[in-house]
């Protein structure tokens, strides 16, 4: 054949491809998008049937070219028959199945790059164990390897799930000897530190006398991506020292490593380093600077380099609006929800555990059905932050249909995380049999949901049924940390149990290297003072290593009120004014003791000194869901629309009960 081809092509000899270190950016590329199968090639092509090949785009057209280099004889040379194969093996609208039938029927003797492209189509189209077996062939019918075989058939072993087979190619590649080559390193690197074998990976690593920028970007962003942020910074400025020029994939993992540190000079030097450079920054890489501004907790660098930047994309927003939702400012995180101009689950789930995390269930809850009403399905972050919101308004109803439509009726797989809040809900809201369901169902839990467990016993005057999971848990091998003992000892509070409180309490240090904190103490001094030893209470408030907090006084303080002791309570009362001198509940509380020991003169005396503090009495309010909406309620609330209808139905309630009574009383 004549006017065929001029010039090897470079798709034949192999070029190194960069790892993609976005990971911490939560925008994956498609696999395909990476398998271009007519990439650029130093190929000059005359002959019209391989013109048109180049720009084939569907199978159908595909197919009438096969069709016409049959008749031609066209497909009888290797260069023709390697575009078709390729395009059926790595193009969007290729077929797997086809490229299999053309390899073995059509192809009588394919070459290597033939071979390799089956094990990339394989790959591509999500069949590595495929993909792998024909690396084996390669091997079992000897045929000649270059180094894009091993580098195919690792990039097929990193999305197996066994370990054999990863290993297995690093043995051939010593026996081959093509351990020399930097390519194949490089995919040996790739491959062990996606395994998370950080330790092999940095073995191939210090082994390699010639190391390019994919080398070292490559063992950064594995040090970078399995949370050891110190190991890569110390390898970046090893880097730094070399003459090896790092490029945008290796600042973005450089740049995700200050994030996890928390290194914000390091990263404002690397940020320097670029604006020095004059360095072009693709979207990428500015999310990558802004992420770790976000995260490091500087937000006015945020916000700057925000404005700054020419294009945007969701992960831009969603950054702004996690930066300031994490740091309390949730009107400017909903600000930049409202503007971002395409939504996606993770920029709602943002905001929702602002919400949750900063004590504005309502608003989570709110926020949650605004989600579902523009039809996000939201993720198991998202179905956290809304549980917990349910669980601190005790919405049983919401937090009940999530666990049954999410998890139950959709077939979803919760992760421990997920378990551990739905247990959580359901505790908090009083439903503590579901909570056990669910904490039985957990096959692999951990310290939380222990704790979570204990805390829901305690939370519900289960005492027994508390200190018994505490036993379990110890039994199952788990070391209590100090929240396991803040929820044991308030179990024991709640139920009265003062040996084993007290036992608890001692043994914290001794057996398992836990120093009482204040919350330990405050719980010690409830259940004392709960159970009459006012005097103990009182003896171990003062003789705590620490100062006192509000808890631990207000624990005495409520004591006091149970049991009548005014003198305490007074004592109690001045100790915690000192500590929040605004807070009408303490004043209410003492002159409601001295009210019930008939001491008018101590009454008098604190309302008057609540008014000469300008302090005001918060008034008493109820919280009612309707339709998905909290109706909040005061004390003599006339401000709803509805009020005099709904003052109405509870009069005719009260009637109801008093007859009831009434009733009662006369067979009695």
């Amino acid at each position: 054949m004549k006017n065929l081809l001029i010039v090897v092509p470079r798709s034949l000899r192999g070029t190194p491809k960069q790892p993609k270190s976005l990971h911490h950016l939560q925008q994956r590329q498609p696999l395909s998008s990476a398998s271009k199968w007519n990439s650029t090639t130093n190929v000059v092509i005359t002959n019209p049937i391989l013109v048109i090949m180049e720009s084939c785009s569907t199978m159908r057209q595909l197919k009438q070219i096969h069709a016409r280099m049959t008749r031609t004889g066209l497909i009888t040379h290797t260069f023709p028959a390697s575009r078709l194969l390729a395009f059926c093996a790595l193009a969007d609208a290729g077929d797997i199945r086809y490229a299999h039938l053309l390899f073995h029927r059509v192809i009588d003797e394919p070459n290597t790059f033939m071979w390799n492209t089956m094990i990339r189509g394989y790959r591509k189209a999500r069949n590595p164990n495929i993909a792998f077996s024909y690396f084996l062939r390669m091997l079992r019918h000897r045929v000649e390897m270059d180094c894009r075989s091993f580098v195919f058939a690792l990039k097929a072993c990193e999305e197996l799930s066994g370990d054999f087979e990863g290993e297995s190619v690093h043995c051939v590649v010593r026996k081959l000897g093509f351990d020399s080559e930097l390519l194949v390193r490089n995919g040996l690197i790739h491959f062990y530190a996606d395994r998370g074998w950080l330790k092999h990976a940095r073995e191939v690593f210090d082994e390699s006398s010639l190391k390019d920028v994919v080398t070292w970007t490559t063992m950064i962003d594995g040090y970078a991506s399995r949370n050891c942020s110190e190991l890569a910074m110390e390898l970046f400025n090893l880097m730094l020292r070399g003459d090896v020029e790092p490029n945008e994939v290796t600042l973005i993992a450089v740049l995700s490593a200050c994030s996890q540190m928390g290194d914000i000079e390091m990263g404002r030097r690397v940020h320097e380093n670029m604006e020095k450079k004059n360095m072009r920054c693709s979207l990428n890489l500015h999310n990558a600077l802004l992420d770790m501004y976000v995260k490091c907790g500087s937000l006015v660098a945020a916000r700057e380099l925000f404005d700054r930047m020419e294009t945007r994309d969701v992960f831009s927003w969603t950054s702004m609006v996690n930066g300031y939702a994490k740091c309390g400012d949730l009107e400017n995180a909903r600000r930049f929800l409202d503007q971002t101009p395409h939504k996606n689950v993770v920029s709602w789930s943002a905001m929702l555990a602002g919400y949750s995390q900063n004590n504005k269930p309502k608003e989570s809850l709110k926020l949650f059905h605004e989600m579902m009403g523009a039809g996000v399905v939201p993720e198991e972050h998202a179905l956290v932050s809304v549980l917990s919101a349910c669980g601190q308004l005790s919405c049983l109803n919401l937090g009940h249909w999530i666990h049954q439509h999410f998890v139950i009726e959709k077939g979803m797989h919760p992760s421990v995380t997920l378990a551990n809040a739905i247990l959580d809900m359901y505790a908090k809201c009083g439903s503590i049999e579901a909570a056990a369901e669910v904490f039985n169902a957990i096959s692999e839990r951990n310290l939380v949901s222990w704790n979570s467990m204990i805390a829901g016993y305690a939370a519900n005057g289960q005492a027994k049924q508390a200190v018994n999971v505490f036993d379990q848990m110890r039994c199952m091998g788990f070391k209590p940390d100090d929240i396991t003992f803040v929820n044991l000892l308030t179990a024991c509070s709640h139920g009265g149990l003062i040996s084993e409180g007290q036992e608890y309490f001692y043994t914290m240090e001794r057996n398992y290297g836990i120093k009482p904190k204040r919350e330990h103490y405050s719980c010690m001094i409830d259940l004392l003072g709960r159970t009459g030893l006012l005097k103990e209470a009182y003896e171990l408030i003062t003789s705590m290593p620490m100062q006192p907090c509000e808890a631990a006084w207000g624990a005495l303080l409520n004591a006091c009120r149970m049991h009548g002791n005014v003198e305490l309570a007074r004592l109690s009362a001045c100790n915690l004014l000192s500590l929040d001198p605004e807070d009408s509940g303490i004043y209410v509380l003492l002159a409601n003791i001295c009210a019930n020991e008939r001491k008018w003169g101590d009454v008098k005396r604190v309302r008057s000194l609540m008014r000469d503090k300008g302090v005001k009495k918060i008034p008493g309010h109820s919280l009612v869901e309707v339709d998905g909406e909290f109706k909040e309620f005061l004390v003599a609330d006339e401000s709803h629309p509805q009020s005099e209808e709904i003052y109405k139905v509870l009069d005719e309630i009260f009637l109801s009960s008093e007859l009831e009574d009434y009733d009662t009383d006369i067979f009695v």
